[in-house]
């Protein structure tokens, strides 16, 4: 068995002149939660369309669970599970009902249908739905049977396409618990998200996707340190101070970003407490009262903002996904 559920190498995928994949580079560690981020037009997409057999690439390398997805494509499909961003659930009918379905579909049998139904609708917390349509579902319960569904053959790899778009905060809590009980039961899982949180939330490792390529891999905390050093945000209360406040910040002056409308002062630091200790000193000693001073990291919105900052030509609009 392969260490990796996930390689790619070198995978490429032209439409006409624009490259969607140019030369992609992924590596998934099996029982992991692996996220993919990009911009939109980035790649994300037509990754996982040749991920899942979807689509096929021109070139390079491309395997899940062990198998080569375009000469061993049948075999991969018995091993992987996709959620799209859209519910692929049937509204009239019930949660086994709709997990039944599914079982039929794919070749399991009435009997082997039905256990499999109940197995995953107690494993996502929905036993009690009874016969209730879909339709009278919340966001968070629709897609826990849709994420139900998509592990109706007990899948090795399962693909999540943005899995919490359009669900409220209670939602998208319920979905995240979901995904940890799937990797703890040892799947793989690759998770593209527009939600920067839930990456930072769920995966293990992170790869920024940007024309084409991983332009960085690694855990939150890695690409984080990437970015730059941690941070000390100060916000003072009385705005004219501003000046004499940042020149008591533990840092040359030139690297002291100011607020001046917010009255917040920012500055990195090496030494996380003994700088944020000096800072409380020092204020304290010259008598400037600060509303608020906090110490953080890096957040990964400022990571992917970082690496994936493009020159735009004036009035040009945003890039679209290649493929949907």
């Amino acid at each position: 068995m392969a260490a990796e559920a996930i390689l790619v190498e070198g995978a490429r995928k032209r439409y006409g002149e624009k490259d969607a994949l140019a030369g992609l580079d992924l590596t998934v560690g099996r029982g992991t939660v692996h996220g993919l981020l990009g911009p939109n037009g980035a790649g994300k997409t037509t990754t996982v369309r040749i991920l899942a057999t979807l689509l096929r690439h021109d070139a390079g390398l491309v395997r899940v669970a062990g198998h080569d997805v375009r000469t061993e494509a049948r075999e991969v499909r018995r091993r992987i599970g996709l959620l799209g961003q859209h519910a692929a659930l049937d509204e009239e009918l019930g949660g086994r009902q709709n997990l039944e379905m599914f079982g039929r579909l794919h070749h399991l049998g009435a009997r082997r249908a039905g256990t499999r139904a109940d197995e995953l609708l107690e494993r996502f917390g929905l036993t009690d739905t009874g016969h209730k349509p879909v339709r009278q579902f919340s966001g968070g319960m629709r897609r826990r049977l849709d994420l139900a569904a998509s592990l109706i053959t007990d899948p090795e790899v399962l693909f999540l396409d943005e899995p919490t778009t359009g669900l409220d905060p209670r939602g998208r809590g319920e979905v995240w618990e979901s995904v940890r009980s799937l990797v703890g039961g040892g799947t793989t899982v690759l998770l593209t998200t527009q939600y920067l949180e839930e990456a930072d939330r769920l995966a293990d490792r992170i790869s920024v996707v940007d024309r084409g390529r991983v332009v960085a891999d690694g855990t939150a905390d890695e690409l984080k340190t990437r970015v730059g050093a941690d941070r000390i945000d100060v916000v003072v209360r009385d705005g004219a101070r501003l000046d004499e406040a940042a020149a008591l910040l533990p840092a040359a002056r030139a690297e002291v970003t100011v607020d001046a409308d917010r009255r917040r002062l920012s500055v990195p630091v090496a030494d996380r407490m003994a700088s944020l200790a000096e800072t409380v000193r020092a204020l304290d000693a010259a008598g400037i009262e600060a509303e608020d001073i906090a110490l953080r990291r890096p957040t990964l919105d400022e990571v992917f903002l970082h690496l994936t900052a493009r020159e735009t030509a004036p009035g040009a609009g945003r890039e679209k996904e290649v493929a949907a």
